[in-house]
């Protein structure tokens, strides 16, 4: 037993008023605040884990989670991941994906929708995702392209005939 030094009354602490209730099926507002490579629980496959902040129209503050397929030894898996993945990226304005942290900070719509499970219980679904409403989508931003190397400079002395 460890006595606490201290006493506390359930009356007097601050309760918790956040829900984890899904969200109404709809539209909303978010921010990509995080995303990471994740290995699937069979480990034949990979997923990119999303967490989206909502900013509105309503439920802000609520916080969504999404995963994106990458790989999967299911072609059909892996083609609506994809799918879903460039819908992602092309409403956030990215043209090419290398790394999870390029989609932090992107703000984009998601359309949820309402799981229905007896075992887990109801859960958010992001079926969709589209530019922010009444702003057109960012302008792709591509990876830098690798530059080509300087060719190599003759030595002063050793130029070809002509050069000068």
């Amino acid at each position: 037993m460890a006595q606490l030094g201290q006493t506390f009354g359930a009356s007097e602490m601050p309760q918790e008023e956040r829900s984890y209730d899904p969200l109404p099926e709809g539209w909303y507002d978010v921010e990509i605040v995080g995303s990471e490579l994740r290995t699937t629980k069979a480990g034949t496959g990979q997923y990119i884990a999303v967490r989206y902040d909502v900013a509105g129209p309503t439920h802000a503050g609520r916080v969504v989670f999404g995963n994106l397929t990458v790989s999967n030894p299911n072609p059909k898996a892996e083609e609506i991941g994809r799918q879903q993945m460039s819908a992602l990226m092309r409403s956030i304005g990215i043209d090419v994906l290398q790394d999870t942290d390029q989609l932090i900070g992107g703000r984009l719509s998601i359309k949820l929708t309402i799981r229905r499970s007896e075992q887990y219980g109801d859960s958010n679904d992001v079926k969709a995702f589209k530019a922010l409403s009444g702003s057109a989508a960012p302008a792709p931003q591509a990876a830098p392209a690798p530059q080509p190397a300087a060719a190599p400079q003759p030595a002063a002395g050793n130029a070809p005939p002509g050069a000068n």
